[in-house]
């Protein structure tokens, strides 16, 4: 069963509750690898913002998380994707992969993932696949679904 969310545009004065969310959402990751920092978390999310392709994710008209999504050379790039930890395991995250499986029509997708954090089991869930990794970062993509 799906939960019922709904996906609101982002504008450039949202900036300041998307950094408190991404924050929120990455300090406990973060701070396993000893690398917690609210400034530079903040100034990460900066440095490729871009309102366009980011969308609110909205359950009963609250602001619960947030994700980006926009092509990029052969697949769709899926640059954020952060829930409140209050609603995580609850479903919404699902909800919003299948969402975006359905807006790409099944397209490849990459994402990065924060090495040691939760995210990389549910990417794999989903068919994410590692294609590469950095000291801090692990690289992921997702294949194109084969045409029915």
């Amino acid at each position: 069963m799906d939960i019922a969310l709904s996906f609101d545009p982002v504008q450039a004065d949202d900036f300041d509750a998307l950094a408190e969310l991404r924050a929120l959402t990455m300090r406990p990751s973060l701070e396993r690898l000893g690398r917690y920092d609210p400034q530079r978390s903040r100034r990460r999310l900066q440095a490729g913002f871009a309102p366009e392709p980011m969308r609110w994710i909205c359950l009963d008209g609250e602001r619960i998380g947030f994700y980006s999504l926009f092509p990029q050379e052969a697949a769709w790039r899926l640059d954020h994707l952060y829930v409140r930890p209050v609603m995580q395991g609850r479903g919404v995250g699902g909800a919003v992969m299948r969402r975006l499986i359905a807006q790409t029509q099944g397209s490849a997708m990459r994402v990065t993932a924060l090495r040691g954090s939760e995210s990389n089991g549910f990417y794999r869930r989903y068919g994410f696949v590692q294609t590469g990794e950095s000291e801090w970062d692990i690289e992921y993509e997702r294949a194109a679904e084969a045409a029915a």
